[in-house]
């Protein structure tokens, strides 16, 4: 008898980007999310469409790997996200697991991403509320390193601050490897692109 001992691969049915949806947040580091998903549907030909049902922009399409794959950018603002992944995956009958997370974190260096199959929410407001909304931690997620501001009582000020004219050629250069990785998750798993990536 053959014992089989085989993991189930995760792949993304849903990518989300986090962010903030007013005009005066575009191109800041809590954005970062919203930028990701925006550059995706560019180089895929996905075109965004207002949907009510889920609060969000959304477009879907088939990623170069053939994968049928969707794209959110939640509208509720970032404290409320969880709202409008709960509405897709419920739409969808998909399950967590199938659904990751794009976002930008301050403990990581500029320029840096990790990719995880579950975890806390380390503090982000938008992860906290997902978290809550889809009843625990286990789905994916990419955070999007955006730096430390270096000074504690600077941090609003800093996610909520644009990218230097230094910062942004390593944010043009991130948008690239982060494509990568989002195109090889859905087409080989999350795993295997954490082992190449992180």
């Amino acid at each position: 008898m053959v014992e089989e001992n085989k993991k189930s691969i995760v792949i993304p049915d849903l990518i989300v980007g986090l962010g903030n949806p007013e005009p005066k947040y575009d191109h800041t580091r809590h954005n970062i999310g919203f930028a990701v998903v925006d550059y995706l549907a560019d180089k895929w030909g996905f075109t965004w469409q207002k949907n009510n049902k889920f609060n969000a922009l959304f477009t879907e399409g088939f990623a170069p790997n053939r994968k049928k794959v969707r794209l959110v950018k939640p509208f509720t603002y970032m404290n409320n996200s969880g709202q409008s992944v709960r509405a897709v995956l419920d739409w969808y009958k998909l399950t967590p697991e199938t659904l990751l997370v794009v976002y930008d974190d301050m403990d990581l260096p500029l320029g840096k991403i990790r990719l995880r199959l579950s975890g806390s929410a380390g503090g982000h407001n938008g992860m906290k509320s997902i978290i809550s909304h889809v009843g625990g931690q286990k789905f994916p997620r990419c955070r999007i390193g955006i730096g430390k501001s270096g000074e504690k009582q600077a941090t609003i000020g800093h996610v909520l601050g644009r990218f230097s004219s230094e910062e942004t050629p390593v944010i043009n250069d991130l948008m690239v490897v982060v494509r990568g990785a989002l195109e090889l998750s859905l087409h080989d798993g999350v795993e295997k692109t954490m082992s190449l990536y992180n």
